[in-house]
């Protein structure tokens, strides 16, 4: 399994969008990127995550920061999950996990005293060269969008 750390070049992708359109992850080269992981579409703690960055995204922008969230819903699921909540940033799906393994986040965890894999929580600060510039691992939702925020 992959471990990545801050300085790493982040591993460059290509996969479907909300939209069914592609998204290349060395076409932002140029910007900074917050690319956060998660499990799933339209379950609490995502739904909340992915409206904190919502209601957040003017302050990235000032900032000139892409946010794109990855999971592996679908397309059409993930184009449902943002018509719902009014997202409006990139959602990519990774429906065979193969950006998640890249990134180290497909792994075992704990779900209600069961040992079962999925994505751990995760999000990534990519700048404008595409090294990795902080990792949140294990991401507990509530105030996490504020602190990805501070660091920038």
């Amino acid at each position: 399994m992959t471990t990545l750390s801050v300085g790493d070049t982040a591993p460059d992708f290509e996969a479907k969008t909300h939209d069914g359109a592609s998204l290349k992850l060395s076409s932002l080269r140029g910007k900074r990127v917050v690319l956060y992981f998660y499990p799933k579409d339209d379950t609490p703690g995502c739904t909340t995550e992915a409206c904190d960055f919502r209601d957040a995204k003017p302050k990235f922008s000032r900032k000139k920061v892409e946010i794109v969230g990855v999971s592996p819903d679908s397309p059409e699921r993930h184009a449902k999950f943002r018509d719902k909540h009014g997202l409006t940033f990139t959602l990519v799906s990774d429906a065979d996990k193969k950006i998640a393994n890249a990134y180290g986040v497909f792994k075992e965890k704990n779900m209600y005293g069961k040992k079962v894999l999925g994505i751990v929580r995760t999000t990534f600060l990519i700048d404008a060269a595409g090294k990795i510039e902080a990792i949140w691992p294990g991401v507990k939702v509530n105030g996490h969008v504020e602190a990805v925020l501070e660091s920038l």
